[in-house]
Formats: structure tokens, sequence, C-alpha cells
């Protein structure tokens, strides 16, 4: 399972930033191009595992979570909203600082309501400063998260997540960059 999308990453670039190990990947960056065929596979997996009937809506983070939910809206029928990071200023809107291995930065959350049974779904954990901000945020507004799903798991960011908010992820693939190559596998 998930063959595709294994292969695809195995073939990623990597670039220095600084000491940190980057993989360049279309399901992370927008580059390459991202052969439509890894995103189809990734939402037929993830709407097999989900119980389509307790969800009301699917919830992706900008800027890479975004085509996730997409594909994951247009395979399921669910309705997604996107955590954004420019403000509104919505009524109930609530604002988000994250910290992540290389910025500081806010996000914004809208349309996301006490009561509402979501799915949380990204692109990649690694740092953990994302998700850990975004799902404790969730959490103070009351939404009910049923799940969040990263399609890449790399670093120690999963279990940093676990350790600041209490949840567990799934992830889909774990990655490590060694000798400046990306070594990834199945969760699947």
């Amino acid at each position: 399972m998930l063959e595709k999308l294994v292969d695809s990453l195995r073939n990623a670039p990597v670039v220095k930033k600084g000491d940190y190990d980057y993989f360049v990947h279309g399901i992370s960056d927008g580059i390459p191009a991202l052969d439509p065929a890894v995103l189809k596979e990734i939402s037929e997996v993830l709407s097999e595992r989900l119980d389509l009937d307790k969800i009301d809506k699917i919830v992706g983070v900008e800027a890479m979570g975004i085509h996730i939910a997409t594909a994951l809206s247009l395979e399921t029928g669910l309705p997604f909203v996107v955590i954004r990071k420019r403000q509104y200023g919505l009524e109930g809107e609530h604002e988000i600082l994250k910290h992540t291995g290389y910025e500081t930065s806010k996000l914004y959350i809208n349309d996301l309501h006490e009561g509402e049974n979501i799915i949380l779904v990204d692109d990649v954990v690694s740092t953990g400063g994302t998700l850990s901000a975004v799902i404790n945020e969730l959490k103070s507004i009351g939404v009910n998260l049923l799940e969040t799903i990263v399609v890449v798991e790399k670093g120690e960011g999963k279990q940093i997540v676990k350790e600041n908010t209490g949840e567990e992820l799934v992830t889909l693939v774990k990655l490590d960059v060694v000798d400046g190559k990306v070594e990834a596998d199945s969760l699947i």
C-alpha cells in the first residue's frame, strides 16, 4: 500500500537549510510536480480508514495541507476548511502563534465551532511546532478532533506533538534523510 507515494519520496531531492536536511517533494512543497496518482492513492487510503458518518468537516493547514484536504473532500464528499496564514477578521476567528524549526508565524481558524466532529490533515510533521499549536487551539475551540492524519513523518515531530497535546497522530509514511538521500517506508 502507498507504493506510489513511497517511491516518489525515495526519489525526492534533498537540500540543506543550514544544518537541516530538507526533502523537496510535491506533497510537501508543490515541486517537483506531484503525480495526481500519488494524491489519489493518499486520498483513497485515507477515505478507507475513516468513519465518514461521524465527520462534519475535514480541516487542512495552509499551505501544503490544502491539496490533501481537497483530494480527501473530493474522495469522500465531505466539506473542508483551511486554517489560513491570513487574518480575515470574521466573527469567531481564532489566532494561533506557531513555532517551527525555521520560523515563527501566525495562523487563523475560521468556520469551526464547538461540538463539530473534524479530522485534521497535513503534509509533514518534523518539528511538531505547527501541529502542536493547531491541535491545542482546536481543543480550546471545543471541536471534537476525531483524528489527525499526516502524510509524512520525519524526525521526532510525531512524539513532540503527543507530548505537547496528548494527541496521537496517524502518519502514512516514515521518512529519514541519510547521507543526502531519502529513506521512506509505508506505515499503512
